[in-house]
């Protein structure tokens, strides 16, 4: 038998390392072509990788919660009679006797369920699943842990979570074995500060935490650095009276008998405003020398999901209904509640709607999400006096924030943008006539 490595392709969108979640194997199993072997967590989704050759699996080169790399061995596989249909090779070239793991061949695996104790905290209503046939421990004896976010809780801190015992089915390793174990050591702590009485500031050192800047909050540090470092942004806002805005949403629910967002309404804006100024939906291509002015529009959406800030994009936009647009939203919300949205739902946006009046706040100066070059933000609605005719009342009053790149036009475009959606916002019933 001859013995083939299994590399860890390429993962697309520039993604050159992930972590591994789960073998799905174990050394000494019998695989065969494309059966999946491994879960990984990129900074984009959590995937299955298959494996592209038969055989039996003599070596895992890493454990749960190492971080692998692009043209690494992943695994070697004892090949009967030294098939040579088998192996992967590290580069877009496949080697003689060899063919290359195609990059797009592995799908993303769907929603990653965790147990009901873990899905509740996040308000999720899930059911305990049973762990896959396929899982289980790894050489060193480590526990099965399947949810990212008990990881993550885990290692921030301080210990891994395959590292604990697990009272799942199974020995899965549940989020309250984790937070037990961060009990206990807060409690083993404060005891070890209380019996050696070292000096504050010892102890204040002891206590710090290191975070490691790794997958998805590595990729949007880079990004968002980049962004500053490229970009002549710049910002304009305007208060807005969103009394009307409301009462149609109103309407409309008592109207359909369905429920409607606001998030929903101002995409409808967002959308037609695009459509009348549609430099505002490009992107610079600098090595061309070109702004590229996009035909489509795809809407991103900021969202802060249970793996952190993900812009994920509502493709074709331009061509939804309002009630299409309003169903494309409900869909990414409930997405956003893992984050775990595939890779081409992450890619393609043309232009980013980014509503942080849920965080309690009134505006921003946002970093654009290169490589767009303009975002509208919406703050929280507050009561505040308003003048009406004359007259001083209380109103429902928001802000609208723009930030734009001034190397693709100057303010005057963004200003009229922000006109459009002012209207828009004061007057709805009358601009949704003409949607």
């Amino acid at each position: 038998m001859a013995s083939r490595d299994f590399i860890l392709p390429d993962l697309g969108e520039g993604l050159t390392e992930a972590e591994i979640v789960n073998w799905l194997v174990a050394e000494g199993d019998t695989v065969v072509v494309d059966q999946p072997i491994i879960e990984v967590e990129s900074a984009k989704s959590i995937v299955e990788l298959p494996c592209p050759f038969a055989g039996v699996v003599e070596k895992l080169h890493a454990a749960v919660g190492d971080t692998i790399h692009t043209g690494q061995a992943v695994v070697t596989v004892a090949v009967e009679g030294g098939a040579t249909d088998a192996a992967a090779a590290p580069s877009g070239d496949a080697a003689p006797g060899r063919r290359a793991v195609p990059s797009g061949r592995f799908g993303r695996r769907g929603l990653i369920e965790e147990p009901r104790e873990t899905a509740e905290v996040r308000g999720m209503a899930a059911t305990a699943p049973s762990p896959s046939p396929r899982r289980r421990d790894d050489a060193a004896g480590r526990s099965p842990v399947v949810s990212p976010l008990v990881r993550r809780l885990a290692r921030d801190h301080g210990f891994a979570a395959h590292s604990i015992a697990g009272s799942g089915q199974g020995g899965l390793v549940l989020r309250s074995d984790v937070e037990r174990r961060i009990a206990e050591n807060g409690a083993a702590t404060a005891r070890a500060s209380a019996a050696t009485a070292q000096p504050a500031a010892i102890a204040s050192a002891a206590g710090d935490i290191r975070i490691p800047i790794t997958g998805l909050r590595k990729v949007v540090a880079e990004r968002m650095a980049a962004s500053r470092r490229e970009v002549p942004e710049a910002t304009i806002w305007l208060d807005v009276d969103a009394t009307e805005l409301l009462e149609a949403k109103e309407q409309l629910q008592r109207s359909t008998g369905e429920r409607w967002s606001l998030n929903a309404l101002l995409a409808r804006f967002v959308v037609a405003g695009l459509k009348q100024w549609p430099i505002l939906n490009s992107s610079v291509d600098m090595a061309a020398g070109e702004i590229v002015q996009h035909s489509a529009i795809n809407l991103g959406v900021a969202a802060q999901t249970g793996r952190g800030l993900m812009v994920p994009v509502i493709h074709g936009a331009g061509e939804l209904t309002t009630e299409g647009l309003r169903d494309a939203l409900t869909t990414l919300v409930e997405t956003a509640k893992t984050g775990n949205f595939p890779n081409d739902q992450l890619r393609g946006g043309t232009f980013t709607l980014n509503n942080y009046g849920g965080f309690g706040m009134d505006g921003s100066a946002p970093i654009i999400n290169q490589p767009e070059v303009a975002m509208l933000g919406v703050g929280r609605i507050l009561d505040r006096p308003w003048v009406v005719d004359g007259q001083i009342v209380v109103r429902k009053i928001m802000v609208l924030s723009m930030v734009f790149d001034h190397r693709v036009c100057d303010g005057d475009i963004p200003s009229e943008f922000m006109a459009f959606m002012t209207r828009c916002v004061q007057n709805p019933i009358a601009l949704l006539g003409g949607l």
